[in-house]
């Protein structure tokens, strides 16, 4: 708790474009102070958590690292609780490229990063991966389960906020598709140099994104919690890794009952040794 803490207080003053002086002044402590909380070298007392979570507009649970139940983050969390699967069973064809670039000769431990319903996840571990996924919907999260049961297989999974999880366990494969829209342009840095830290040797990332084209209309769906990405950017977080794949591509959809047009940039990338 005390690293998840630090970690948010860090995370929402600079959400709230606050310095660790200003935050320091309001809640009248020194500036070190709030350095050593961000650093997890100690702890606010328990007497200034009503008026840093006033600062920081976030809920002393989600501060503490527990996500609110009180409102939906996606929008997808009443879809989801539906008895069909809003994506379907069919696995992404990324997951297909999982396969033929790193198959599971060994047991591969696997991150699925937004895990929705779960049909990925539940793909890889019936092909004999070791997944770990999470997602933000409790309704998501217990049709993982329950396909994963069904299908008679094993996912960890759990809830977790993309904004707000990091890594702290390794990985040889990282995978996540549609999801990454929801990283803040401001914390996307420290939340890829986080995922590829958290990545064995050799280990490959599997991802996508969508991306802003002024050619292509807004998607029907309303997201208020969605940023754009543009082209490039993604892939920019990995120019010390070797790049298997990059490609961008626009597509038909028809998700919302509304056809309307993607475009999408995707990535696989390997980490190699450091040769310095």
């Amino acid at each position: 708790m005390k690293e998840q803490l630090s970690r948010n207080i860090c995370i929402y003053r600079k959400e709230n474009g606050l310095t660790q002086e200003e935050l320091a002044q309001i809640l009248g402590v020194s500036f070190q102070a709030v350095s050593k909380w961000e650093n997890a070298q100690t702890m606010p007392d328990i007497s200034l958590l009503p008026e840093l979570s006033r600062t920081l507009q976030v809920s002393i649970d989600k501060l503490l690292g527990y996500i609110s139940q009180d409102k939906p983050i996606t929008i997808y969390e009443e879809e989801y609780k539906t008895e069909e699967y809003y994506w379907g069973l069919e696995p992404n064809k990324a997951c297909y490229q999982v396969l033929q670039l790193m198959p599971p000769g060994r047991r591969l431990k696997l991150l699925d990063i937004g895990c929705g319903e779960g049909k990925d996840a539940v793909f890889f571990a019936r092909n004999g991966y070791d997944v770990t996924a999470f997602d933000v919907s409790d309704a998501g999260i217990e049709k993982t389960k329950r396909l994963a049961d069904q299908m008679g297989v094993h996912v960890n999974v759990f809830k977790a906020d993309i904004l707000d999880y990091r890594l702290d366990a390794y990985y040889d494969i990282v995978f996540s598709s549609g999801v990454l829209h929801y990283i803040k342009p401001d914390f996307r840095n420290e939340i890829f140099e986080n995922y590829k830290q958290y990545t064995n040797v050799n280990g490959m990332h599997f991802l996508n994104v969508f991306v802003n084209k002024p050619f292509i209309a807004p998607p029907p769906e309303k997201e208020p919690n969605a940023y754009k990405w543009y082209s490039g950017e993604l892939l920019s977080h990995y120019h010390d890794w070797f790049i298997q794949d990059s490609s961008e591509v626009v597509f038909d959809c028809n998700s919302s009952g509304i056809p309307h047009q993607h475009a999408m940039a995707n990535i696989f990338v390997q980490k190699y040794p450091s040769l310095f």
